[in-house]
């Protein structure tokens, strides 16, 4: 099985901020993680032999992350217990020094850094290795600390990322979970090689998609932003796997454009933020759907009954949708449209609107981001 390289690049003087430059990036950087860890269908071929033992006899797998690599984290532990039955937990790396010890389960924790220098993930990582557990790290930068001390380590195919809102590196980070989910469904029976070999298919056409709705959603993004860089705060509204895209689309506008932005799972809405909503207030909503899924289809369902209510209460949506759905852009006051792809890839996909959403915004109102204040690529101190 082969990795379709996408067929185009623009090229990095079109770009006034390496943000922007990094979400055009996506498709290189998923294509290449992909490659980088898939060899004639065999996922992390030699990659995890370091620890071949532990994956046989491991009964949780605990990530470990902070920021936007705890959002892929999020993300990561759905479709990990979705395609391989296999328990995972999501622990703030700055909190897992401070929980009990793994109370008679043999684990195997997995930290997830951009940098590999995070000091909140580096003493989650040691304290693992402390307490005699097996670690995989994922992180963009191979002979960082974080990678160079784990047990196996699983670098991104995202590259070198200048501006310190992630963006490539948090979809590579989610592209490498993806393949990690398949690859425990098959080493514990869960998946047939054949079944494996048509979710692999999907992804591998994940990248030339992307490809080819980057300049769309460029041009939507600004446009909304336009309409939206005024508000003073945001809702972002996610059920499932989508919850942790909520996060990430929230994380990244609050970070470039300064405005308090909120990640919600969807059906919390009445039991709390719904005390927000009015005419000022635009709410994102991910309003996803595989229609294939029963169960992608009952939660698009009820996703949609939330936008009806938020336009009841003269709040403002805007709407990330698949393809084809008319419902939705009934609905929406701006809608974002991403191509069909299975439940579980989605994710991947819905992001990226986000993320120029994020950008569009933040630019309107003047400020840098690539630098936004207080913030520094990697948190090197505790």
């Amino acid at each position: 099985m082969t990795v379709p390289k996408p067929t185009h690049q623009m090229e990095a003087s079109n770009f006034s901020h390496a943000m922007c430059r990094e979400i055009y990036e996506q498709p290189r950087a998923i294509a290449k993680t992909i490659e980088q860890h898939l060899s004639n269908d065999i996922i992390f071929p030699g990659e995890l032999h370091a620890i071949e033992n532990s994956l046989l006899t491991f009964e949780k797998l605990i990530i470990a992350a902070s920021g936007s690599s705890r959002h892929a984290g999020l993300a990561g532990e759905i479709i990990i217990e979705d395609l391989s039955g296999v328990a995972v937990d999501v622990e703030y790396a700055s909190e897992y020094c401070y929980r009990s010890t793994h109370a008679a389960v043999e684990p195997i924790v997995m930290v997830v850094t951009q940098s590999g220098e995070t000091a909140d993930t580096i003493a989650a990582q040691r304290e693992a290795l402390t307490r005699g557990v097996k670690t995989i790290a994922v992180s963009n930068v191979a002979e960082a600390t974080i990678p160079r001390e784990a047990s196996a380590a699983l670098i991104t195919g995202a590259g070198p990322e200048r501006a310190i809102p992630a963006t490539k590196s948090f979809t590579s980070q989610v592209t490498i979970l993806y393949l990690m989910a398949l690859f425990l469904a098959r080493k514990r029976g869960r998946m047939t090689s054949e079944v494996t070999r048509s979710y692999l298919q999907h992804l591998l056409e994940l990248p030339d998609a992307i490809e080819t709705n980057l300049r769309s959603w460029d041009e939507l993004a600004e446009q909304f932003g336009e309409r939206h860089y005024h508000a003073e705060k945001f809702l972002y509204l996610g059920r499932g796997v989508h919850y942790a895209i909520a996060r990430e689309g929230a994380l990244k506008l609050k970070e470039t454009s300064y405005a308090h932005a909120e990640g919600y799972p969807a059906g919390e809405l009445k039991h709390g933020p719904n005390a927000l909503v009015d005419e000022k207030l635009p709410v994102v909503v991910l309003a996803t759907c595989d229609h294939t899924d029963p169960d992608s289809v009952l939660r698009y369902r009820r996703t949609l009954e939330v936008m009806k209510e938020v336009k009841s209460r003269r709040g403002l949506v805007i709407a990330v949708a698949t393809e084809g759905n008319r419902e939705a852009a009934e609905v929406a006051d701006d809608i974002f449209y991403v191509p069909v792809a299975p439940e579980l890839l989605l994710p991947i996909v819905e992001v990226i609107p986000l993320q120029l959403f994020a950008y569009h915004v933040a630019t309107k109102k003047g400020y840098n981001v690539d630098r936004p204040r207080n913030l520094v690529k990697a948190v090197v101190s505790e």
